[in-house]
């Protein structure tokens, strides 16, 4: 049930950032909205929080745990380059962007194959 709820708010918090990015480019002052600017934190509180139960749950930390450190480097990546999507203009604000995108791949490879190098 806890995993369920984990890769679906996964899948929530992915396309409540790429709408974010797209009401930013089309109309920015939506994002003044209060609830827009509280709900992705409210929805990654509870992700986070549902990964920690899962960890505990599963005992993940008395085995091998390298795939999940490289995820958590992964996810710090992600929330960066996140900040920057959302703070910059111009060019650097897709290359964040793209980096990103590339971050939550990775992540989502690593998460299914168990392997810090999951190709």
């Amino acid at each position: 049930m806890i995993k369920i709820l984990h890769i679906s708010l996964v899948l929530i918090s992915f396309a409540s950032f790429i709408s974010r990015v797209a009401l930013l480019q089309i109309k920015p002052t939506v994002l003044q909205i209060k609830w827009l600017k509280i709900l992705p934190h409210f929805i990654d509180t509870l992700l986070l929080l549902s990964g920690i139960f899962l960890l505990i749950q599963g005992s993940w930390y008395a085995g091998e745990y390298g795939w999940l450190v490289a995820k958590f480097v992964a996810l710090i990546a992600y929330i960066g380059l996140g900040m920057m999507v959302m703070h910059k203009q111009g060019k650097t604000r897709w290359f964040a962007f793209a980096g990103s995108i590339a971050c939550y791949a990775y992540i989502l490879s690593v998460a299914i194959s168990k392997n810090i190098i999951p190709w």
